[in-house]
């Protein structure tokens, strides 16, 4: 049995445990389903919702806009970040006011955008686009600084245009920490969709684990948490994949 076997194997047992041990374990201790549910009961629940609470459309909603508010947020953070890198005084210049917005709670804007675009998708999109933003950011932007500038003034000693010198020496230089601040941005952006949807959304999982939690239905918002993780494990596995690619080049450590 090789490796890549062995560990798949081990991590399928490890789950079917963990999901032998929620299923037994809470009545065991007596714990009532209302407040941890088993696995059969969040199963039987999952149906409901399907049936009842438009489980389907609340599910794509909130998977639409992750993917939307990750694409926008890491693409304007990508070129922002080359952007500033490229140009040493609008670093200086833009670097307090970027380092007040990474540090002021991105969560704490979803009132203000509720109350600036009414309750719809607006503005869980915006709280998604700002969560994204800054990861990618400071990851290209540090990278920007790191890049080998004896490969720099080589490509300029062959007369290599500014352009050309971003795309052959400092793009594929940065491609590794770009990849690494993506995959970071990924799993923020569930963060965002659900807080948006869980202030003041009238749609997606995190309205659901909203109205759950008001009906004291714990079976709802606990298959709500698994849904967002399952979202949140397809977009960075995609990533993941992306970036072997990408990156196919670079030799990995064997352990």
């Amino acid at each position: 049995m090789s490796q890549a076997t062995t560990q798949k194997f081990v991590a399928v047992a490890i789950l079917a445990l963990l999901l032998l041990v929620w299923q037994f374990l809470p009545p065991a201790l007596g714990v009532p389903k209302y407040i941890v549910p088993t696995v059969s009961d969040m199963l039987t629940e999952l149906g409901r919702m399907y049936r009842r609470e438009n489980l389907i459309a609340n599910l794509a909603s909130t998977a639409i806009f992750t993917v939307l508010g990750f694409a926008i947020g890491s693409g304007l953070g990508a070129a922002i970040g080359y952007l500033l890198g490229l140009s040493a005084f609008w670093e200086r210049v833009l670097s307090p006011y970027i380092l007040a917005l990474q540090i002021a709670p991105k969560v704490a804007f979803a009132p203000l955008f509720i109350m600036w675009f009414g309750y719809n998708s607006t503005p869980k999109l915006l709280v998604t686009v700002l969560i994204v933003f800054f990861p990618v950011l400071v990851n290209v932007l540090a990278a920007m600084k790191t890049v080998d500038r004896d490969m720099v003034n080589l490509a300029r000693a062959y007369s290599l245009t500014r352009w050309e010198i971003f795309k052959k020496v400092e793009f594929p230089s940065t491609l590794p920490n770009l990849m690494a601040g993506l995959r970071i941005a990924s799993t923020l952006a569930v963060i965002g969709v659900t807080v948006g949807e869980l202030v003041g959304g009238n749609t997606g999982l995190g309205f659901l684990i909203s109205y759950g939690g008001g009906q004291a239905n714990a079976a709802m918002v606990f298959n709500a948490i698994v849904l967002l993780t399952i979202i949140g494990i397809a977009l960075y596995s995609v990533l993941v994949w992306a970036e072997e690619r990408l990156l196919h080049y670079i030799p990995k450590k064997d352990h």
